[in-house]
Parts: C-alpha cells; structure tokens; sequence
C-alpha cells in the first residue's frame, strides 16, 4: 500500500463504512421512501440513494484523473444499478477504492460541478455524504452498526476546524445535543446535527 494523505485515509473509511452499511441491505430495503432531508427528489426511496452513491462511486476515477465533466459527458448518466444493485454498487465502489488508493501528485485538481478544488478537498467533500450517510442508512433500516475508531479520528480532524463554515455553506445542520457521557460517535453525529435519539 503507498503512502496516503490523510484525505485518502478519510475518504477510504468513509467509503467502506457506507460499504459495510449497503452491502447488509436486503432487496425489501431498497423500496423504502428515503427521509425527504437526503434527496430533491421528492418520491425518493432507498433505491434513489443507493443510485446516487453508485453514481457519485462512478465518478471517482475520471475526477482522479483530472477529467472535467464535460470530458466525462453522459458516462454515468442512466441506470447504474440494473437487476443487482448491490452487486452494481460494489463493482463502482472497487473502482473508486483502487483510485484512491494510488500515489497522487500534490497538485492534483479536481474539477466538481461547482469549482475546480485541490483533490484532498475533493475527498473530504465527499466522504462527509460518505461517512454521515452510513449511520443514516442503517437506522433507516435496523441495521446494527458502528463508526470505527479511524473513521471518526479523521472526520473529527477534518471537521472540527471548520464546521462553522461547513454550516454556513450547509454542509451540516446546527448542533444537536446529545446525552450526557454520549460516546465519540454519538458526539460527532451531534456536532454536525445528525444525531437522532
């Protein structure tokens, strides 16, 4: 394994928690209407969200590669999923994982649907709909679940300085307060207002 930015290490964690998540998703799962907060589409069930992941998983490897979208074109546009959803999203989310994992030069730029960015700002964008959605998803669902140890080492690092810019622009909601001797995670999941009782 080469030697990983911390950027890359939060965004592997991150995607393999939502990995550990998907891959518990029984076929019954997929018709349930997803919380209206998760998506602009207003009948979206957990099928639409499992489609937007494989899509956004889709996209890693050209993003990597310093592809624009216009380059890219319609590529992932369409049904990604088909008849084995699951099977379908992990097929994208090894390519995503072998991506990241490579040596990257350190000016690499991404160029996102909303600006051109370094490609470690780039992986923290999306690991935080990564990382926050896979606790999401799994109480939706009834799946047992937990953040690893990693995983909320690198998003504390990554949020923590700049939440309040992340809840100016809307990344995340307003602080959610949590129980008293609440565990890491259960604070992370507050600090970002995503925690649920």
């Amino acid at each position: 394994m080469t030697d990983l930015t911390a950027e890359q290490r939060l965004f592997l964690a991150a995607d393999a928690a939502l990995r550990e998540v998907i891959d518990q998703l029984k076929t019954v799962d997929l018709d349930l209407a997803a919380p209206t907060e998760w998506t602009t589409d207003k009948n979206s069930t957990l099928r639409g969200v499992l489609a937007a992941h494989t899509r956004d998983e889709a996209w890693v490897p050209d993003v990597i590669a310093g592809k624009t979208m216009d380059e890219v074109g319609d590529t992932w546009k369409g049904d990604l999923l088909g008849d084995d959803p699951i099977g379908s999203y992990n097929r994208y989310n090894d390519l995503a994982t072998a991506a990241v994992s490579r040596t990257l030069e350190d000016d690499q730029v991404a160029h996102l649907s909303y600006g051109d960015f370094p490609v470690g700002t780039y992986f923290e964008h999306t690991s935080y709909y990564r990382g926050f959605q896979a606790p999401l998803i799994a109480k939706l669902v009834g799946i047992r679940f937990a953040m690893s140890d990693d995983l909320i080492d690198l998003l504390w690092s990554a949020v923590e300085p700049q939440i309040e810019q992340l809840r100016a622009i809307h990344v995340f909601g307003p602080p959610i307060e949590v129980p008293d001797g609440s565990d890491r995670e259960t604070l992370l999941l507050g600090m970002t207002g995503f925690w649920k009782p």
